[in-house]
């Protein structure tokens, strides 16, 4: 933009800068060059670091990464405006009619007292926009249809979980889930003991993972989250180890196990104090 431009509302000046990385004349080769296909990685990335910064608890990163965020939706946007699908004003009030419509007791009458009430009338309004969303779609609509495909792993497994317990298809307890987790377990182990057996090990394996998520899922726990925070301690006292093994002069490749456990126990004792 040149220096004469006059200055707009922000998200206006992001437009224009979009529409101009993106001119045929004069714009940016490589943001020529991008589809939908190549940028979504991208978006996914924005999105972990926009949860990275949120789990440092650093405000000016986030909101950094907010913007990062943002720009990912005006990419999107102006490739679509291009081709004539919709502009970025299309998605503002696309969201914009959606929230009201999904809010009846904040922009309606209807009377919802508890979140817990919320969340219901909130996946029971989904299920009506699912159902009306597809029109010409063979066969009888399941309660597990729009649950992406593309999304983590262990939070599509808590979410088929949730669109499955909806309809009756859960443990009443926790304790059931436990229970399941040792047969699951159990399973593993015996298919480990089985030589050539690389395929249904991944199978078991992969059914234990998807178990435990319904743990986090009973305890109300994101296990995205939890995990990403286990990541986080493991890094910093593993950390912890490294420098430990520098005050003795040596690396990791120069100790061995038994001497980096026992550091790695002193960590641990270190941290709960």
């Amino acid at each position: 933009m040149s220096e004469n431009t006059v200055p707009a509302p922000a998200i206006n000046q992001l437009l224009a800068i979009m529409a101009k990385l993106r001119d045929p004349d004069g714009g940016c080769p490589w943001d020529l060059e991008q589809s939908y296909e190549t940028i979504a990685p991208h978006t996914i990335e924005e999105a972990y670091e926009v949860a990275d910064a949120i789990q440092n608890g650093d405000m000016a990163e986030l909101k950094d990464e907010l913007g990062d965020l943002m720009f990912q939706v005006v990419f999107y946007a102006q490739m679509a405006k291009e081709e004539g699908h919709f502009d970025f004003d299309d998605v503002i009030n696309a969201i914009s009619e959606k929230m009201i419509r999904r809010h009846p007791h904040v922009f309606g009458s209807a009377d919802i007292a508890t979140a817990e009430a919320q969340t219901v009338a909130w996946e029971e309004t989904k299920a009506r926009e699912r159902a009306a969303k597809s029109g010409g779609k063979t066969g009888p609509a399941s309660a597990l249809d729009g649950v992406a495909k593309s999304l983590p792993a262990l939070t599509r497994a808590v979410k088929l979980q949730k669109r499955a317990g909806r309809v009756g298809f859960d443990w009443p307890s926790i304790d059931e889930v436990f229970d399941k987790v040792d047969e699951e377990l159990g399973e593993l182990k015996a298919e480990i003991d089985i030589p050539a057996n690389e395929a249904r090990i991944a199978e078991e394996y992969g059914d234990l993972l998807f178990v435990m998520a319904n743990i986090g899922r009973h305890l109300d726990l994101d296990p995205e989250t939890v995990l990403r925070q286990a990541n986080a301690k493991f890094t910093r006292r593993f950390n912890a180890v490294e420098e430990k093994l520098r005050a003795r002069g040596k690396e990791p490749k120069d100790s061995d196990l038994n001497e980096m456990d026992a550091l790695w126990n002193e960590v641990r004792l270190q941290d709960k104090t």
